[in-house]
């Protein structure tokens, strides 16, 4: 299977319009009790539609993590509603959000993860083994530009390449989530706008819906929504009509 490389970016147009894969409503999340309670979430609402590109933008301690981890399945709200399309997430059972994380989430964090006794092939391919389609390890690397770098270990890679190759993990079981925590949180400006670049090639292709957490106000512009939060809340959302693409990108 041949992956064809994007050389631009969806349109509102070129989306799947009006298929809703997330709704949120009145979504809280409390840590500890009594004098020592923390409200990391407090009544959030919003709607994500499929193929939709979401920033999360704001300070550490906001909530963005909270709901992120949520959403992906790898935590559970105190009290509200969460759907990802037709089935609420707030209900599941354990073995059942394993199975959702397994079957339609990818996720990518700040740090890379990666095995260091594997090669980059190699780890991209323990997530192949979990998925019922998934893009054959060379595919999703050349996806993220690392198609020269398939048989090298973590530690010959730069960190930006090390971050593609956690970018190609998550994208080889073809998502239909990609939750992004920080991912050029550790990076310097050039190397982070080309792992910006790979997510925005990642999500094209395989048109995911992906959601990215930043504190980085630059990167705002690559999205389709921003969800402004404080303070466990979102303070507003704002709608790009024209999304930058990561050339574009300064910081």
């Amino acid at each position: 299977m041949v992956i064809r490389l994007a050389r631009g970016y969806r349109t509102q147009a070129e989306r799947t319009v009006g298929s809703r894969v997330f709704t949120a409503q009145g979504l809280t999340k409390v840590y500890g009790s009594g004098d020592v309670e923390v409200r990391a979430l407090n009544d959030v609402n919003f709607e994500i539609d499929a193929g939709e590109i979401v920033v999360l933008l704001g300070p550490s301690g906001s909530g963005k993590s909270t709901l992120l981890n949520i959403m992906g399945g790898l935590d559970q709200a105190t009290s509200g509603h969460l759907f990802y399309r037709d089935t609420e997430l707030t209900t599941l059972s354990d073995r059942a959000l394993t199975f959702y994380r397994r079957e339609r989430v990818g996720f990518v964090f700040q740090f890379y993860n990666l095995v260091p006794s594997l090669t980059a092939y190699e780890n991209v391919a323990l997530v192949t083994h979990l998925s019922k389609r998934p893009l054959a390890p060379a595919d999703a690397l050349a996806l993220v530009g690392l198609e020269g770098r398939l048989d090298h270990f973590p530690a010959q890679l730069s960190g930006g390449e090390q971050q593609r190759v956690a970018i190609a993990r998550a994208i080889a079981k073809r998502p239909e989530v990609l939750l992004c925590d920080e991912p050029t949180g550790a990076l310097d400006s050039k190397t982070g706008i080309r792992v910006i670049e790979a997510l925005l090639t990642a999500s094209a292709e395989l048109r995911t819906t992906t959601l990215l957490i930043t504190h980085n106000a630059a990167i705002q512009s690559v999205a389709d929504r921003v969800f402004f939060f404080a303070d466990g809340r979102i303070s507003r959302i704002a709608a790009n009509d024209t999304r930058t693409s990561a050339a574009e990108l300064t910081w």
